[in-house]
């Protein structure tokens, strides 16, 4: 079932974070996606900023951070033509993997959720290859068991025009957050650059709980990216 992504998006007060990846309608750009929202004085107070290799987090307000460990990281880092994006320092991970020759899948399989019971957060990963194939990942409790980590993997070998897959972490606003369940749900991209898709994003996210975006479409044939970052504090 292919979702409207404005519909899907408003229709969740807090999804967490989350990311979407795909093709633009024209299918000659890849598509990235990566938001963040919070509930917390401390999880709110943040912006993403460029870096030479993608995107980091940063404390808004420094005086009111409170814990950096799980908020501040680089959700965005190019490695080789690759472009990772996650919601946590696994980021990192993955980009130290490829370094030595290994995998996407064989860099997540030393991490799992978040430790910040009794939500366990998951971690949720990306990868776009040069050529705009793309894969997701979640790691995940079972059922909100934090004894038992579940690994799951979803690869898209040929991505379809105007088609993209998102994930985040929650399934619903409740206490405490569970996790989000089932495969990446199949969204449409129709928006024709990355300031488009990121005025839709960013209009149907809740007004609340929103905090931060990233988009980039990315030129399959010359490597060329457009860009667009909005943060709630400007």
């Amino acid at each position: 079932m292919k979702h409207d992504l404005a519909a899907y998006l408003s229709e969740r007060t807090y999804p967490g974070r989350g990311i979407v990846l795909g093709r633009s309608a024209d299918n000659a750009k890849a598509v990235i996606a990566y938001f963040i929202m919070g509930r917390s004085v401390n999880s709110r107070n943040r912006v993403f900023t460029e870096t030479e290799d993608g995107i980091r987090t940063e404390a808004y307000d420094p005086s009111k951070m409170s814990d950096p460990s799980l908020i501040i990281y680089h959700p965005v880092r190019v490695y080789e033509g690759e472009t990772i994006v996650t919601n946590g320092d696994q980021t990192d991970t993955i980009r130290d993997s490829l370094a030595a020759g290994h995998c996407f899948r064989h860099a997540l399989m030393g991490r799992e959720f978040e430790p910040d019971g009794p939500n366990w957060t998951p971690r949720i990963s990306g990868i776009v290859e040069e050529d705009g194939a793309y894969k997701l990942s979640i790691l995940k409790s079972l059922d909100g068991d934090p004894s038992c980590c579940c690994r799951y993997f979803y690869e898209y070998d040929k991505p379809q025009a105007g088609v993209g897959h998102i994930i985040h972490t929650y399934q619903a606003d409740e206490e405490p957050l569970p996790s989000y369940v089932g495969e990446p749900a199949m969204v449409t991209i129709d928006a024709p650059d990355a300031k488009s898709l990121a005025d839709l994003i960013w209009q149907n996210l809740n007004e609340d709980n929103k905090v931060s975006l990233y988009v980039s479409y990315i030129d399959l044939a010359t490597g060329e990216r457009d860009t667009v970052i909005v943060n709630k504090h400007q």
